[in-house]
């Protein structure tokens, strides 16, 4: 397990070669909400912050990939019903 300074705030700091190191158990911390600040030979480098998720881009992103959508044309042959594919 990686042990990572805090830098007063909620953010941490962590060396960008224990970043690397780490990432995917950073990566895991940032999906519950955990920041990093990275720094190499002494200097931020960059920070790594969750996603912030809000209702208007994401409503935005679906109904443009809907209007997309309604006007492709289908293509291939189906030989299943929906019904058939969601099934048990």
């Amino acid at each position: 397990m990686i042990r990572l300074a805090s830098s007063g705030g909620n953010m941490q700091t962590v060396r960008a070669a224990d970043a690397n190191r780490h990432f995917s158990h950073m990566l895991k911390q940032v999906s519950q909400g955990e920041e990093f600040l990275v720094i190499s030979r002494g200097k931020p480098v960059a920070t790594i912050l969750p996603v912030k998720k809000s209702d208007s881009s994401h409503q935005a992103s679906r109904e443009l990939l809907l209007r997309r959508l309604a006007r492709q044309e289908a293509t291939g042959t189906r030989s299943w019903t929906r019904d058939e594919l969601y099934a048990s």
